[in-house]
């Protein structure tokens, strides 16, 4: 056998870095259903296969029935005033399409993958869910006694305490951001009250879609075919409740879990959105201090000290407020130690200026991140839903981009200065003392 005269690359030495200099993020094409509907749509990808998502903003909350809008979410598909949990399953299905459900603080969404060529057999059954969802009565007691199992489950699990206890600390119980689900929470759930938070929910008032893949003029016309129309429409409660966001006077919170082996570890603060300014040079130094696997947290106290297996650190935005967290679990006995070292860490941000060398390599990663995430059609139709989530245009993401590539050790050491003051932060230890 010839061998090949190609010189072969030398596997000891790193390929060169090319910097993201020429950045192009496909922007969605907007435009309106005959019933005022708004669409944003990303006509891209190589298969011919769509993704059309139907997202409702959750513009209440409801102290005496705080779940009601993922629970009524969740159900959608578990049957309507004309077909079966099993039915509806079996007529996405035959098309090789698949629904899901998507639900969060801020929002909820029915979510449809298909073929093209099957979206006119798809989109009258997603229709139907949506406008015709019946919540029977088995189905809401299976879900119900299948959550409380699975919380029952959870509230075994330090770290799962400690997510939502933290943000009940940072955001208050009568917040949906903040509020701590319980076993009682399904007990207030109930037929006629699904069936009544649904109309007005689920109108075209309130919708949103957002279609990504092998669009075509025919996509869009089926889509406004089955949605377009005056007779998607219900009255619309105005009034907007979102609840009230209150952090807790105490900064040390301790939550008792006998008998756990490890501890969780939960510290941060209760911060602004994606929209505040310095949002951008916020998830640089983060990424810095715990937000990817090269960062101090995880050199010291994964690798160095040995205390946990992981650690990280996160910047989060929602509609109304963003957090900071920084998130573990470590054995019982190395808790105190462990909570030294992380303040040890964060102190350091305040105190020294990034290396160059260090910051270097977090720029890499995000700027590669980024790419990746603008990566098909269906990541690039997330990406739109962010900017709608928060309000924000096209333009945000030059300037993440701008500020990634040009912020400064001393701009870093600022924003550590500014929002990670140790008196400033919440801490919360979950385990046994």
């Amino acid at each position: 056998m010839q061998k090949s005269s190609q010189q072969q690359p030398d596997r000891s030495v790193a390929p060169a870095f090319r910097p993201v200099t020429d950045l192009k993020v496909q922007e969605a094409v907007q435009f309106h259903l005959d019933n005022g509907i708004k669409v944003y749509s990303i006509n891209a990808g190589f298969q011919d296969l769509v993704r059309i998502e139907f997202l409702f903003d959750n513009k209440n909350y409801y102290p005496d029935s705080p779940i009601i809008a993922t629970a009524s979410n969740r159900l959608l598909t578990e049957g309507t005033k004309k077909h079966t949990a099993l039915q509806l399953a079996e007529m996405v299905d035959d098309y090789g399409a698949f629904l899901e459900t998507e639900e969060s603080a801020d929002s909820c969404s029915l979510v449809l993958y298909t073929l093209n060529k099957h979206l006119e057999k798809t989109l009258p059954v997603v229709f139907e869910v949506l406008t015709e969802a019946n919540y029977p009565e088995n189905e809401l007691t299976i879900y119900c006694r299948n959550q409380k199992q699975r919380l029952t489950v959870n509230n075994e699990k330090v770290n799962a305490i400690a997510r939502g206890k933290f943000n009940e600390v940072i955001f208050g119980s009568s917040h949906p951001y903040g509020h701590y689900v319980t076993a009682a929470d399904y007990d207030l759930l109930n037929v006629d009250a699904l069936r009544s938070y649904h109309a007005p929910h689920y109108s075209a008032t309130h919708c949103t879609i957002l279609a990504a893949g092998m669009l075509s003029e025919s996509t869009n016309k089926l889509i406004n075919k089955f949605f377009g129309g005056s007779e998607w429409s219900s009255p619309i409660d105005e009034k907007v409740s979102s609840g009230t966001l209150a952090e807790s006077g105490q900064k040390i919170h301790f939550h008792l879990k006998d008998n756990a082996i490890q501890t969780a570890i939960r510290i941060g603060r209760r911060m602004f959105t994606r929209t505040h300014e310095d949002y951008p040079g916020m998830t640089v130094l983060n990424t810095v201090l715990g937000g990817y696997f090269g960062s101090r947290l995880m050199s010291n106290i994964r690798e160095d000290k040995g205390y946990t297996y992981g650690i990280g650190s996160a910047v989060a935005s929602f509609r109304q407020a963003g957090c900071f967290f920084i998130s573990t679990e470590v054995g019982a006995d190395v808790t105190n130690a462990a909570l030294e070292e992380i303040y040890k860490e964060v102190q350091k941000l305040l105190d020294e200026p990034v290396g160059e060398e260090e910051l270097s390599m977090v720029r890499n990663y995000l700027l590669g991140s980024f790419l990746k995430g603008i990566d098909g059609p269906f990541a690039l139709i997330d990406r739109c839903k962010t900017l709608l989530q928060s309000g924000l245009d096209y333009d945000y993401f030059k300037r993440y981009v701008d500020t990634v590539a040009a912020i400064t050790p001393d701009q870093l050491q600022s924003l550590a200065n500014r929002y990670w003051k140790r008196e400033d932060l919440y801490e919360l230890v979950v385990g046994v003392k």
